[in-house]
C-alpha cells in the first residue's frame, strides 16, 4: 500500500510539474516519509532539487507546484514547509487501507519484485572446520542467515553457501593433533610422544582420537616414535618472538610430512575422519540455530577439477603474474593492495589465495548476477587482493560485495563474560544457546549494523522485561494472540471490518507503522542490513504496546470491536513476517 501511496503523489507531482516547468517534467521525483511525524505522512524535495536549474527561489517554486498540484481522494492536504518542502497529509481512509492489504496478502505482505529473481550467491561463516563454531561465528551465521531470508523476502533467487577449507595446512593440523592424541590413547612407547603446544588442544581431538581407538585398535599408530625424526627442535616455552614462532610451526609441518609418510594411505582416512566429524558437528551447530545452507562447496574441488591451475593459467597469460624466489607472484599492488601476492609457491603448491580466487572463478562460472561474501572484520585488506584478482580475470569485480561483521563480547552484570569451553579456549555458540536461548541469539547478533561493534550483554537476553528487546516484541505477538481468542471470532471476516472506526492517533500512527514494512524491506535489503528490520520490530511493538494499554479491545461496539481486532491481527501479521526473516520464532502465549 504505501508503495502505491507512494506512487500515487509522485503522479500527482508529475502533473503539477507539467505545468509549472515542462521541460523538466521528467525529472525524478522522491516522495519519502518525514523523520518527524509532525511533518505529515509523506514529503517532497523537487522544488529544492529543480530551484537551481530553473532559477527560482525553492519555496516560491514549492508554491507555485503546490497551486497546480491535483486534488486526490487519498490527500488530507498538502503544504509547503522547511526550504521548500510540499508536505502531505493523508486522509485517514488511506492511511488505514494497510490493515486490509495486510489480513489479505498474510505471509507475502512486505514482500518485493526488486531483485526481480536475479540469482545471488551470499556465502557465509564458512568457518575452518577444525573445532567448534564460537560465538564469533555466531554473529556471522545470524547475519548471513537473516540476509538470506532477507533477499529472497525482497524478490532475489537467493543460493547460501558455506565454503569448506578441506585443503589446507589447518586440516593438516587437526589431523595431526587427533593422530597423535590416538597414539597417546594407544599407550606403549609411543604413547610418551610430546603435543606440539601449536597444535589442536580441544577435547573434541581427544573425543575423535578416542573414537579412531574403539573403531581400529592400534592400526594407525605404525612406527608413531619415528616421527619425530629429522624434526627441526623447539625454541625454550618461555620465548614468544617471531623467530620463536616461526620455529614452533616449522616444528609442526615437520611433524606433519614425517606423519603423512608414516602413515601413508591411512593418513587420508585419519584426515577425512576428522574432517567428516568436524563437518557434522558443524552443520548440526547451525541448523540448532535455524540456519541451513543450500551448498556446501569443496575447497578440494577445486583441485580436482583443475580449476585452481587453470585460474593461475589465465592470470599468467593476462601478464598478472610474474615470477620471483622460484614463486609466482600475482601484482595485486596494481589493483589497489599494499603488496603483491604468491598464488604459487617455489615448491609447487598453490596458496589459499589461489583457490580463492578460482572459488571467485566458479560462483561467476554458476551464473550468479550479485555475488556476496560475509567475511569477518578482519578480513578486511583481503578485500581489495581479491575484488583485484576478479578483475585481473576479466570478470565484473562490481558484481562481487563484501559484508564485513565485527566480533561480539559478551557481557554479564556490566563485565566481559569469562565464559569458556573445558579447554578454556573459546566460547562456543552452543554455550551461548544453550543459555540464553537460539531467539536471543538470533535477534541480538543482529541488533547492530554487522560492522559495528556489538555488546551482548547476557543478563538482558535472559530477562522476561520490556527491555529485553526479542521478549517485547514476542509479547506483542502472545497479546494478539490472546486477544484474537478472547474475541473468538472468525479470522476472516477481519478484512471486511469497518476501518473508518478507527480514529485515534494511536490507531493512526500504528496503521501508519504498518505501511513503513515493505519500504522497510527494500531499503534493508539494498543496503544488505538485517538490523533494520530488528530496529523496524521494536518500534512497532513499542506502538502496538502503547496502545493496547491505552485502549480497550473489545468494546462493546460490534464495528469497533471488529475493526481493532483487525488492526491488531494486522500488527501480529507483520511481526511474524519480520521475525521470520530474523529467525525468530513467535510464541502464541507466554
Amino acid at each position: 500500500m504505501s508503495h502505491d501511496l507512494k506512487s500515487h503523489l509522485a503522479d500527482l507531482m508529475r502533473s503539477a510539474l507539467r505545468s509549472v516547468a515542462p521541460a523538466e517534467a521528467d525529472s525524478e521525483i522522491a516522495i519519502e516519509r518525514p523523520k518527524q511525524a509532525a511533518h505529515g505522512d509523506f514529503s517532497c524535495n523537487l522544488a529544492m532539487q529543480l530551484a537551481r536549474s530553473l532559477k527560482r527561489n525553492p519555496r516560491q517554486l514549492a508554491q507555485l507546484l503546490l497551486a497546480e498540484l491535483p486534488t486526490s481522494p487519498l490527500v488530507d492536504r498538502a503544504e509547503v514547509a522547511g526550504a521548500g518542502f510540499i508536505n502531505f497529509r493523508l486522509r485517514p481512509a488511506a492511511k488505514l487501507e494497510v490493515v486490509r492489504d495486510v489480513l489479505e496478502q498474510a505471509n507475502a505482505f512486505g514482500c518485493s519484485t526488486a531483485g526481480g529473481k536475479q540469482k545471488v550467491v551470499v556465502e557465509f561463516v564458512s568457518a575452518n572446520p577444525t573445532g567448534p563454531l564460537h560465538v564469533g561465528h555466531g554473529r556471522g551465521a545470524a547475519y548471513g542467515g537473516s540476509l538470506c531470508k532477507l533477499l529472497a523476502f525482497a524478490g532475489w533467487d537467493v543460493t547460501s553457501e558455506f565454503y569448506v577449507n578441506d585443503a589446507g595446512r589447518q586440516m593438516d593440523i587437526l589431523a595431526l593433533s587427533t593422530w597423535l592424541r590416538y597414539v597417546q590413547l594407544a599407550g606403549g612407547d609411543a604413547g610418551q610422544l610430546p603435543f606440539p603446544s601449536n597444535a589442536y588442544q580441544g577435547s573434541y581431538v581427544r573425543e575423535m582420537a578416542r573414537q579412531l581407538l574403539t573403531a581400529h585398535g592400534d592400526r594407525f599408530v605404525h612406527q608413531a616414535t619415528r616421527v619425530t625424526d629429522g624434526v627441526p627442535p623447539l625454541p625454550d616455552a618461555e620465548r614468544t618472538d617471531g623467530e620463536a614462532t616461526q620455529q614452533r610451526e616449522a616444528h609442526l609441518d615437520a611433524l606433519i610430512g614425517n606423519a603423512k609418510q608414516l602413515l601413508a594411505g591411512d593418513w587420508a582416512y585419519v584426515h577425512d575422519h576428522v574432517l567428516t566429524e568436524q563437518l557434522a558437528d558443524c552443520r548440526g551447530d547451525l541448523e540448532e540455530s535455524g540456519v541451513c545452507f543450500d551448498v556446501w562447496f569443496s575447497e578440494r574441488s577445486l583441485f580436482a577439477t583443475g580449476l585452481v591451475a587453470r585460474c593461475v593459467e589465465r592470470l599468467e597469460k593476462g601478464g598478472h603474474l610474474y615470477r620471483q624466489d622460484g614463486a609466482r607472484w600475482f601484482r595485486s599492488t596494481a589493483f589497489g593492495d599494499e603488496k603483491d601476492r604468491v598464488v604459487q609457491r617455489e615448491n609447487g603448491q598453490y596458496t589459499y589465495f589461489a583457490s580463492d580466487i578460482a572459488y571467485h572463478l566458479n560462483k561467476y562460472e554458476r551464473g550468479f548476477q550479485r555475488i556476496i561474501n560475509v567475511w569477518g572484520a578482519d578480513h578486511h585488506g583481503y578485500i581489495a587482493r581479491v575484488k583485484g584478482a576478479v578483475s585481473a580475470l576479466g570478470l565484473d569485480a562490481e558484481r562481487l560485495e563484501v559484508a564485513l561483521v565485527q566480533f561480539a563480547v559478551l557481557y554479564r552484570a556490566g563485565r566481559k563474560a569469562q565464559m569458556s569451553t573445558r579447554s578454556g579456549e573459546f566460547v562456543t555458540l552452543r554455550t551461548l544457546r544453550d543459555e540464553v536461548g537460539n531467539d536471543a541469539c538470533r535477534f541480538f547478533y543482529v541488533l547492530r549494523k554487522s560492522d559495528q561493534h556489538l555488546d551482548f550483554d547476557l543478563d538482558l537476553a535472559k530477562s522476561q522485561s520490556n527491555e529485553n528487546p526479542v521478549y517485547y516484541i514476542q509479547y506483542a505477538h502472545a497479546r494478539v494472540c490472546s486477544l484474537l481468542s478472547l474475541w473468538a471470532g472468525d479470522p476472516e471476516t477481519l478484512a471486511a471490518a469497518d476501518l473508518s472506526r478507527l480514529d485515534n492517533a494511536h490507531e493512526l500512527g500504528l496503521a501508519a507503522r504498518l505501511g513503513e514494512f515493505p519500504e522497510v524491506v527494500e531499503a534493508a535489503a539494498d543496503d544488505l542490513a538485517p538490523h533494520l528490520i530488528a530496529f523496524y520490530l521494536k518500534d512497532l511493538a513499542a506502538e502496538f504496546h502503547s496502545y493496547y494499554n491505552a485502549e480497550r479491545m473489545l468494546v462493546d461496539d460490534p464495528a469497533l470491536r471488529a475493526a481493532r481486532v483487525a488492526l491488531a491481527a494486522a500488527v501480529r501479521q507483520v511481526i511474524r513476517n519480520a521475525m521470520a526473516i530474523l529467525g525468530v520464532s513467535c510464541p502464541e502465549s507466554m
